[in-house]
């Protein structure tokens, strides 16, 4: 199993540099290293005894979800590029579903519109269509995976009940024993968390812009550059929400325990008190 989680990662560095064409065999050299990388940091941290940097990783299948939702995400975006790259007449139903989606979320201020409009001036038309069209097509899947880990949750499928959750385990950089109540900081976390995850699709078009004044703009001109891109433009924002509303819902599961304990504690008769007390 951890060899599989292994591959599985490195299969996704590794799909955009296979399918996509003219990519050079410098950058492919490039992204095997980094996907070996990738895969022996997952075999590690899974195989480790004590937990280190990944969250949730007691708590199937929320990790699965999330790294499945991405896959997709990147898979889907790869073939987008790939399609119209070789204008291949394969590719004009998904061609098409994706051009429908970048004209509905052509609207003022939607973050496809705002991300498009942050790039640099001078690209041309027909790249702008491709970054718009790539961003609707990320944008949507993204969407509607946060959509069904919603509907998972709220129909109890995660956690699982008859699973204990281990604080420390899943969530190794959080320290319940500093500051406040540990459901009290759960709460806070999982707002700004949520809070964050809402505004950076807004925000992060407009700070690519500001950035541009220091360093060199982000033009998203080639392919792998354009798949990540908008990949991770798509994906980090939902997976901060998720991680927001996992975090909520493992304080709520507390703060049941307590009440749990609590009424156990109270339904406990008191011993009967002695005359001379």
């Amino acid at each position: 199993m951890l060899i599989l989680r292994g591959f599985l990662v490195a299969l996704v560095f590794l799909i955009p540099a296979l399918l996509l064409p003219e990519i050079s065999q410098d950058i492919a050299q490039g992204v095997t290293f980094l996907a070996i990388l990738a895969a022996v940091v997952v075999v590690t941290e899974y195989s480790a005894a004590y937990p280190g940097l990944i969250e949730f990783r007691d708590a199937k299948p929320y990790n699965r979800t999330r790294f499945v939702l991405f896959f997709v995400i990147v898979v889907s975006v790869t073939t987008l590029q790939r399609e119209i790259m070789l204008g291949t007449d394969a590719a004009n139903l998904f061609t098409s579903f994706a051009i429908v989606l970048g004209s509905v979320l052509d609207f003022s201020f939607s973050p496809v519109a705002l991300l498009v409009s942050s790039l640099p001036p001078g690209l041309s038309n027909e790249h702008l269509v491709v970054v718009q069209v790539s961003a609707a097509l990320a944008y949507t899947l993204s969407l509607a995976g946060l959509g069904i880990f919603l509907v998972g949750l709220a129909l109890g499928y995660w956690p699982r009940r008859a699973e204990i959750f281990n604080v420390w385990v899943n969530l190794p950089n959080f320290d319940p024993t500093k500051g406040v109540d540990i459901v009290q900081r759960l709460e806070r976390d999982a707002q700004i968390n949520v809070a964050l995850g809402i505004i950076l699709p807004f925000s992060l078009p407009a700070l690519l812009h500001l950035s541009s004044f220091l360093v060199q703009p982000v033009t998203l001109e080639t392919q792998l550059a354009l798949v990540w891109g908008v990949s991770l433009w798509a994906f980090i924002p939902v997976s901060l929400v998720m991680r927001g509303v996992a975090m909520y819902r493992v304080s709520q599961l507390i703060r049941a325990q307590r009440r749990r304990v609590a009424e156990a504690q109270d339904a406990v008769p008191l011993p009967p008190q002695s005359a001379y007390s």
